[in-house]
Protein backbone atom coordinates (compact mmCIF):
# COMPACT_ATOMS: atom_id res chain seq x y z
CA UNK A 1 0.00 0.00 0.00
CA UNK A 2 0.90 3.59 -0.96
CA UNK A 3 1.58 6.64 1.28
CA UNK A 4 -1.80 9.09 0.67
CA UNK A 5 -2.10 12.32 -1.46
CA UNK A 6 -3.03 15.04 1.57
CA UNK A 7 -5.89 17.11 -0.37
CA UNK A 8 -7.77 19.94 0.72
CA UNK A 9 -11.10 20.32 -0.84
CA UNK A 10 -14.09 22.58 -1.35
CA UNK A 11 -17.41 21.86 0.01
CA UNK A 12 -19.11 18.99 -2.45
CA UNK A 13 -22.98 18.99 -3.41
CA UNK A 14 -24.30 15.56 -3.87
CA UNK A 15 -27.51 14.19 -4.78
CA UNK A 16 -28.43 10.56 -3.87
CA UNK A 17 -29.97 7.76 -1.40
CA UNK A 18 -29.21 7.13 2.10
CA UNK A 19 -30.10 3.67 4.38
CA UNK A 20 -28.85 3.15 7.93
CA UNK A 21 -26.71 -0.14 7.89
CA UNK A 22 -23.43 -1.35 10.25
CA UNK A 23 -21.31 -3.63 9.48
CA UNK A 24 -22.83 -7.04 10.52
CA UNK A 25 -26.27 -6.17 8.46
CA UNK A 26 -24.59 -4.71 5.36
CA UNK A 27 -27.19 -2.93 3.11
CA UNK A 28 -24.66 -1.36 0.55
CA UNK A 29 -25.87 -3.88 -2.57
CA UNK A 30 -29.58 -2.96 -2.00
CA UNK A 31 -28.66 1.02 -1.84
CA UNK A 32 -26.40 0.98 -5.23
CA UNK A 33 -29.32 -1.15 -6.71
CA UNK A 34 -31.34 1.47 -5.99
CA UNK A 35 -29.55 4.18 -7.05
CA UNK A 36 -28.73 2.99 -10.18
CA UNK A 37 -32.10 2.92 -11.12
CA UNK A 38 -32.59 6.56 -10.37
CA UNK A 39 -29.21 7.77 -11.29
CA UNK A 40 -30.54 9.11 -14.72
CA UNK A 41 -32.83 11.57 -13.45
CA UNK A 42 -29.58 13.66 -12.06
CA UNK A 43 -28.97 16.50 -14.57
CA UNK A 44 -26.78 18.49 -13.04
CA UNK A 45 -24.00 15.86 -12.25
CA UNK A 46 -20.28 16.91 -12.71
CA UNK A 47 -19.13 13.87 -14.15
CA UNK A 48 -19.77 10.55 -14.31
CA UNK A 49 -18.13 9.37 -11.61
CA UNK A 50 -20.11 7.44 -8.24
CA UNK A 51 -19.33 8.38 -4.54
CA UNK A 52 -20.13 6.13 -1.98
CA UNK A 53 -19.97 8.07 1.40
CA UNK A 54 -20.42 7.07 5.62
CA UNK A 55 -21.09 9.44 7.64
CA UNK A 56 -20.08 7.76 10.99
CA UNK A 57 -20.50 10.09 13.51
CA UNK A 58 -18.47 11.05 17.05
CA UNK A 59 -18.40 7.42 17.70
CA UNK A 60 -15.99 6.00 15.09
CA UNK A 61 -13.14 9.42 15.70
CA UNK A 62 -13.51 8.05 19.40
CA UNK A 63 -12.88 4.18 18.19
CA UNK A 64 -16.43 3.20 19.82
CA UNK A 65 -17.11 1.89 16.88
CA UNK A 66 -17.78 -2.57 15.39
CA UNK A 67 -19.44 -4.44 13.22
CA UNK A 68 -22.74 -3.46 15.05
CA UNK A 69 -22.35 0.33 14.95
CA UNK A 70 -25.20 1.80 12.61
CA UNK A 71 -23.72 4.87 9.97
CA UNK A 72 -25.42 6.64 7.31
CA UNK A 73 -24.48 4.73 4.02
CA UNK A 74 -25.03 6.73 0.35
CA UNK A 75 -24.72 6.15 -3.05
CA UNK A 76 -24.41 9.26 -4.72
CA UNK A 77 -23.32 11.79 -7.76
CA UNK A 78 -21.89 14.90 -7.07
CA UNK A 79 -23.87 18.06 -8.59
CA UNK A 80 -23.30 21.74 -9.87
CA UNK A 81 -25.17 22.76 -6.95
CA UNK A 82 -29.07 21.59 -5.23
CA UNK A 83 -31.32 23.53 -7.41
CA UNK A 84 -33.04 20.34 -9.19
CA UNK A 85 -33.56 16.92 -6.75
CA UNK A 86 -35.36 14.47 -8.69
CA UNK A 87 -38.00 12.51 -6.71
CA UNK A 88 -36.48 9.98 -4.48
CA UNK A 89 -33.13 11.07 -4.36
CA UNK A 90 -31.43 13.82 -1.57
CA UNK A 91 -29.29 16.22 -1.57
CA UNK A 92 -26.01 15.20 0.72
CA UNK A 93 -23.26 18.44 1.38
CA UNK A 94 -20.13 17.11 2.38
CA UNK A 95 -17.94 20.15 4.04
CA UNK A 96 -14.57 21.37 2.64
CA UNK A 97 -11.19 20.40 4.25
CA UNK A 98 -8.53 18.20 4.77
CA UNK A 99 -8.20 14.26 3.09
CA UNK A 100 -5.96 11.47 2.80
CA UNK A 101 -6.66 9.50 -0.45
CA UNK A 102 -5.51 6.04 -0.85
CA UNK A 103 -6.21 4.13 -3.85
CA UNK A 104 -8.00 0.65 -3.21
CA UNK A 105 -6.78 -1.92 -5.75
CA UNK A 106 -8.36 -5.38 -6.40
CA UNK A 107 -12.25 -6.54 -5.35
CA UNK A 108 -14.97 -5.59 -2.49
CA UNK A 109 -14.19 -8.55 -0.63
CA UNK A 110 -9.88 -7.38 -0.49
CA UNK A 111 -11.52 -3.99 1.39
CA UNK A 112 -11.10 -5.00 4.63
CA UNK A 113 -6.85 -4.85 3.99
CA UNK A 114 -6.94 -1.47 2.68
CA UNK A 115 -8.94 -0.67 5.70
CA UNK A 116 -6.39 -1.99 8.42
CA UNK A 117 -3.95 -0.53 6.46
CA UNK A 118 -5.19 3.46 6.62
CA UNK A 119 -6.39 2.94 10.16
CA UNK A 120 -3.61 0.37 11.57
CA UNK A 121 -0.55 1.05 9.90
CA UNK A 122 -0.90 4.72 7.84
CA UNK A 123 -2.75 6.82 10.32
CA UNK A 124 -1.46 6.49 14.12
CA UNK A 125 2.00 7.43 13.21
CA UNK A 126 1.22 10.38 10.90
CA UNK A 127 1.19 13.58 11.90
CA UNK A 128 -2.71 13.70 11.17
CA UNK A 129 -6.24 12.63 13.06
CA UNK A 130 -9.49 11.47 11.86
CA UNK A 131 -11.46 14.74 11.65
CA UNK A 132 -15.63 14.06 11.85
CA UNK A 133 -16.61 14.41 8.40
CA UNK A 134 -17.95 12.16 5.72
CA UNK A 135 -15.71 9.51 4.58
CA UNK A 136 -15.79 8.30 0.98
CA UNK A 137 -15.07 7.03 -1.82
CA UNK A 138 -15.05 7.59 -5.32
CA UNK A 139 -15.67 4.74 -8.09
CA UNK A 140 -14.29 6.62 -11.09
CA UNK A 141 -13.16 4.92 -14.55
CA UNK A 142 -11.13 2.78 -13.33
CA UNK A 143 -13.83 1.09 -10.67
CA UNK A 144 -14.77 -1.87 -12.86
CA UNK A 145 -17.06 -3.41 -10.05
CA UNK A 146 -16.74 -5.11 -6.70
CA UNK A 147 -15.73 -8.69 -7.41
CA UNK A 148 -13.17 -7.34 -10.18
CA UNK A 149 -9.40 -7.67 -8.95
CA UNK A 150 -8.56 -5.15 -11.51
CA UNK A 151 -10.76 -2.30 -9.88
CA UNK A 152 -9.48 0.62 -8.74
CA UNK A 153 -11.25 3.27 -6.44
CA UNK A 154 -10.01 6.14 -4.65
CA UNK A 155 -10.72 6.30 -0.59
CA UNK A 156 -10.95 9.69 1.09
CA UNK A 157 -10.42 10.14 4.44
CA UNK A 158 -11.21 13.26 6.92
CA UNK A 159 -8.17 14.24 8.56
CA UNK A 160 -7.02 17.20 10.65
CA UNK A 161 -3.25 17.83 12.14
CA UNK A 162 -2.92 17.28 15.72
CA UNK A 163 -2.56 20.69 17.51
Amino acid sequence: MQEPEIIEIKTKKLVGIKVSTSLADDKTSLLWKRFMQSKEAIKNNINQDLYSVQLYGNNFIKGDFDSQSVFEKWAAMETQDHSFIPKGLQPLEIPGGLYAVFTHHGTAREFAKTSKFIFEEWLPPSKYTLDDRPHFEILGEEYKGPDNPDSKEKIWIPVKTEN
